[in-house]
């Protein structure tokens, strides 16, 4: 964190996101300053609060992208929600202390990731013995005969098998192996819409449900993944995991509300307004600064980073309660999105959308080329799809460019070897009667 100044947060995200300037230098500051503040003396750092975020601009245009990316610099817990599915606690959805729920999931899976990868080496090993002691199980040595000559053979054989284990030789045989899970009691779980909740209950009971073994004939190869995940789950210390996961979470976790302005109300205190305002005066106590009760424990939200945002078409930022106006002290306005954004997003960001086609089509011994003029024509199809329909910003690149190939991918197994060159005349023959159409519905643009 020591090294990503918010010149090089911007620099970072310059890589997958075009423009929105204003946007990234305002996630850059506040993801800095979480880095300044565990540098302050403990009674100063718990008394400063993160500055939420409050993205204002049309579908499309990089909101989500920026939230997502900006977690993914620094490992950060991230969960994107949207504020429209909630609704007030006693109506019918779930509770917003759900989001806290859900990025407590998010950093569990994260950390015991990481520990699991530390202890994979040791846990594959381990794996590998368990497996030879299938293949080649120990034999009583007889007193009566040579004892040295029969473990000497017998090692031998062992590494040979291991050798072969290790090079993949014996993948497709197939062995037994046993299996381990948790059961819960009868009649606890009897509904089969109730699966979620019996998932949750195996993992809150943990070690207090009893464990059913099961033999079960599987190839080696599968043997060897299956063993190595429950030897590494033997290997990490739970407890470690989960303290640093919430710790992740309260320090570093990072919450995308989407949709936001279509919780603000227009000063009507009756019909769906009522419940617009409630949905904010719940998420307004985590925002805040709360305690949340998760399976793992408490979390505290106080220093998450909240990043909220809506295009505020029929609503302004102003129609939200004061209470959590305040709580989004930062505002950006997002700008919307033409030919020239297009351009510079079907070709510069490491992830663009030309380079993914040209690579799934080389798999196939399919070589595209995309002209410049090819590339302009695109961006001036998707800009004129946006402006005669709903103007869904970049988003329209995804599904402009999915009709400009559709023929080429459908035939693609048919075409190896071949080199095909989609310039200006190419995609006005694909696309130019779509979009003269008045009644683009029918096409899926």
């Amino acid at each position: 964190m020591e090294d990503l100044t918010p010149k090089k947060i911007v620099e970072e995200l310059d890589k997958f996101i075009i423009g929105q300037n204003a946007a990234k230098k305002a996630v850059a500051i506040a993801l800095r300053n979480r880095f300044r503040r565990q540098l302050l003396p403990k009674e100063l750092r718990d008394e400063v609060l993160p500055k939420n975020i409050l993205m204002i601009g049309p579908t499309g245009v990089g909101k989500t992208e920026i939230a997502r990316r900006l977690a993914k610099l620094v490992n950060a817990p991230f969960v994107k929600v949207e504020a429209s599915k909630f609704t007030e606690v006693g109506y019918v959805g779930r509770d917003v202390e759900s989001i806290i729920r859900d990025l407590t999931e998010v950093a569990m899976n994260m950390v015991k990731q990481e520990h699991t990868l530390r202890v994979q080496e040791k846990a594959k090993q381990m794996a590998e013995e368990k497996i030879l002691d299938i293949l080649l199980p120990q034999p009583r040595f007889s007193k009566e005969l040579n004892e040295f000559d029969e473990k000497t053979r017998y090692n031998e054989t062992r590494e040979k098998l291991r050798k072969q284990l290790k090079e993949g030789v014996l993948d497709e045989r197939y062995i037994e192996i046993d299996l381990k899970e948790k059961v819960i009691p009868f009649g606890v779980i009897s509904n089969v819409a109730m699966e979620e909740i019996e998932i949750n209950l195996k993992e809150m009971l943990g070690s207090f449900l009893p464990e059913k073994v099961k033999r079960k004939k599987v190839k080696v190869s599968e043997a060897l993944k299956i063993i190595t995940q429950e030897e590494a789950n033997k290997l990490i210390d739970i407890e470690k995991v989960t303290k640093e996961a919430i710790e992740r979470v309260e320090q570093t976790g990072i919450v995308f509300i989407d949709e936001i302005d279509k919780i603000a109300t227009r000063g009507s205190s009756y019909g769906p307004d009522v419940s617009r305002e409630g949905v904010q005066r719940d998420l307004l106590p985590i925002v805040e600064g709360s305690t949340v009760t998760t399976k793992y424990g408490p979390v505290k939200t106080d220093h998450i980073l909240f990043i909220a945002a809506g295009a505020f078409h029929l609503s302004k930022p102003s129609d939200l309660i004061p209470e959590l106006q305040g709580r989004f002290p930062i505002r950006v306005e997002l700008n919307s999105l033409g030919k020239d954004e297009f351009i510079r997003i079907l070709t510069e960001p490491d992830n663009a959308l030309i380079k993914q086609y040209v690579a799934l089509l080389s798999t196939e011994g399919v070589y595209l080329e995309f002209t410049k003029e090819g590339i302009e024509e695109i961006a001036t199809i998707a800009q004129e799809v946006n402006e005669k329909t709903e103007n869904i910003g970049a988003r329209r690149l995804h599904t402009v460019m999915e009709k400009l190939l559709e023929d080429i991918s459908f035939n693609a197994p048919d075409l190896q070897g071949q080199k095909i060159i989609i310039d200006a005349k190419f995609v006005r023959e694909k696309l130019s009667e779509i979009v003269k159409s008045e009644d683009l519905s029918r096409y899926i643009l």
